[in-house]
C-alpha cells in the first residue's frame, strides 16, 4: 500500500499517508508537513539514497516510528535520533517536542560528517525548523562524542540502521520511564516463528528500572556502519 502513497507535493503525500492509514496520528500527521524532503523525488514513499552509502527512510517509516513513540514524544521531551542522516525525522520529532519553554532537546547524532552537514543545511532551509531551533525546541545534529553522555539519559531513541542486537549501552541511555524504537538483526534460530531478517524492537525502561522488549515488524534497513576513518 505505501507505494501508493506518493504525491505531487508533501501535503499530498502526508495525506495519502494518513487516508491510507499508514500515518494515524494527528499530531505526527502535522509534523510531518514541515520537514525539508530530499532533492531527488521528494515526495515519493520509498526509500531514497543520500550518499555516503546511506539511504533516507520511506515517509511511512518515519510515521511509524513517532507513533510507536508518540506517548514519549510530548512538548518538553528529550530526544536523541541515531543515524539521523538527512534531518527528516529530527525535524519531525522537534515539531513534536516543541513547547514555549524552550525545554524540548532533540539530538541528531551521524558519524559521517557529509550527512551532519546535510542535516544542519536542511534544519536552515526551513523556517519551521529555525522556529524550532530559536523558540520551540533545542535541536542538535553533530556526530556522536562522550559530550553527548554529559547531558544525561534521554527518554526516546529512533535509531533507522539495524544492528544485530538491542545494546544494553542504548537502554542505558534511556530515562526511565523511555523508550527505544531500533531495528535489529535477527538470526533464524533465534526467531523461528517469526522469520530471520531485520525487526523493529520496542524496548520499554520501566519506572522501576526494568526493561521489556518487543519484536514488532520486520523491516529492511541500511546496516549500522562503522564511522569513517580519518
Amino acid at each position: 500500500m505505501a507505494w501508493y502513497c506518493s504525491g505531487s507535493t508533501n501535503t499530498e503525500l502526508v495525506e495519502n499517508l494518513f487516508k491510507a492509514g499508514l500515518v494515524k496520528n494527528d499530531r505526527v500527521k502535522e509534523a510531518m508537513l514541515g520537514p525539508t524532503m530530499p532533492p531527488s523525488r521528494p515526495y515519493s514513499d520509498s526509500p531514497q539514497p543520500i550518499g555516503h552509502g546511506a539511504t533516507i527512510s520511506a515517509p511511512h517509516m518515519h510515521g511509524h516510528a513517532c507513533e510507536y513513540l508518540i506517548d514519549y514524544l510530548q512538548p518538553g521531551a528529550r530526544v536523541l535520533d541515531i543515524g539521523s542522516g538527512s534531518g527528516y525525522l529530527t525535524h519531525v520529532i522537534a515539531n513534536l517536542v516543541a513547547n514555549p519553554s524552550n525545554e524540548g532537546l532533540v539530538i541528531g547524532v551521524d558519524h559521517i560528517p557529509a550527512l551532519v552537514e546535510l542535516s544542519r543545511n536542511n534544519m536552515n532551509k526551513s523556517p519551521k525548523a529555525v522556529g524550532c531551533k530559536t523558540r520551540a525546541s533545542q535541536v542538535y545534529c553533530c556526530r556522536w562524542s562522550i559530550r553527548m553522555e554529559r547531558r544525561g539519559p534521554l527518554r526516546r531513541h529512533p535509531r533507522r540502521s539495524s544492528c544485530r542486537e538491542a545494546s544494553p549501552g542504548a537502554s542505558r541511555a534511556t530515562t526511565c520511564p523511555g523508550r527505544l524504537f531500533i531495528p535489529v538483526e535477527s538470526e533464524e534460530h533465534d526467531t523461528a516463528s517469526l522469520g530471520s531478517g531485520q525487526w523493529i524492537w520496542i524496548v520499554d525502561k520501566k519506572a522501576d528500572g526494568s526493561v521489556h522488549k518487543e519484536k514488532v515488524f520486520q523491516v529492511s534497513y541500511v546496516p549500522l556502519t562503522d564511522a569513517p576513518r580519518s
